[in-house]
């Protein structure tokens, strides 16, 4: 059955963050008028007596959890024990307080770091445990999975109802573009744009350039997460993606086309590549959610750099 979340008091933790907008738009867009949004100077999440009167202040009936402490291939490589303790730490408080709360739905928003590091291409959800997830991500990978595994256990025992999805790699408008935690769209865009207004005749990108991944309008993404929290009851993963790959090489050139950099790119091949390849099996979303992407690749980028390009003349 289908939840009517404008009936429902909504917690969405990260709901002031990239993927934490467009979620709470599309929620508003439903007609829900009881969001609450945590935040991270009254709320911290790693630790339980803040989960705890997180509960008792917003009395929620649904909670979609997309807090996260992540980054690029630096970012992890930096704070592998901080990016375990605080993802593990978040979801294992949230989840208990759920249980005692007697909530109605728990939405786990995992990642894609999870699944092991040569998957066969594309990944399907049964291939989630057939292997060590990459290293470099590895330590954040295998705190979201770990919550995966909790809400089973709760669903077995506690009868939570839940749901966890695995989104690709995100990217859109609001996303982070600070070079030393970014992903590798935003960093991109960031150091194509900056290159155009300097006149700069180059640009440095990390690893080879011959790895792929897959990327998913942060919109798409929102609306995949809400459909989740509507239909799902058991915590079965979900992909959610394109079903499209791209090497980071073709992904360099295209946004350089975008943005109207024309210089030399220097590949750094003494910086790591990250994970082979990644491409999803979306065949369960469509089954499950009834949902697909709608927003395609180039548009999608097009929007983005406008966003951060008019952002970055008001700023």
């Amino acid at each position: 059955m289908t939840i009517d979340l404008s009936t429902k008091r909504i917690v969405v933790t990260g709901g002031a963050g990239f993927l934490g907008r467009a979620v709470c738009e599309r929620l508003r867009l439903r007609g829900c008028r009881d969001i609450f949004i945590p935040r991270r100077s009254k709320y911290d999440l790693t630790h339980e007596a803040d989960v705890a009167r997180l509960y008792h202040d917003s009395r929620p009936e649904v909670v979609i959890h997309l807090a996260a402490e992540v980054g690029g291939i630096g970012a992890n490589m930096a704070n592998p024990g901080r990016y375990f303790f605080a993802n593990m730490a978040m979801s294992l408080h949230l989840i208990e307080q759920a249980r005692i709360a007697g909530l109605a739905k728990f939405v786990q928003v995992g990642t894609i770091c999870a699944y092991p590091k040569f998957t066969p291409v594309p990944f399907r959800e049964e291939e989630l445990w057939n292997g060590y997830p990459e290293e470099t991500n590895a330590p954040y990978g295998i705190a979201k999975k770990a919550a995966m595994v909790m809400l089973d256990g709760y669903a077995r025992q506690y009868g939570l109802q839940s749901a966890y999805v695995l989104p690709v790699n995100l990217y859109g408008p609001h996303d982070n573009f600070d070079l030393e935690t970014s992903h590798v769209i935003p960093a991109l865009i960031r150091k194509c744009v900056s290159a155009v207004e300097s006149k700069a005749g180059s640009i440095e990108c990390w690893g080879t350039g011959v790895v792929s991944r897959e990327f998913l309008y942060v919109d798409d993404a929102a609306e995949a997460v809400i459909r989740a929290a509507e239909v799902l009851t058991e915590p079965v993963p979900v992909n959610l993606g394109v079903g499209m790959e791209i090497t980071i090489r073709d992904l360099v050139d295209l946004i350089a086309r975008l943005t109207g950099f024309a210089g030399e790119i220097r590949w750094n091949s003494s910086k790591p590549d990250g994970q082979p390849r990644r491409c999803l099996d979306t065949a369960r979303a469509r089954q499950m959610l009834g949902w697909q992407a709608q927003v395609g690749f180039e548009e999608g980028l097009k929007r983005t750099i406008e966003w951060f390009r008019e952002r970055s003349r008001t700023a």
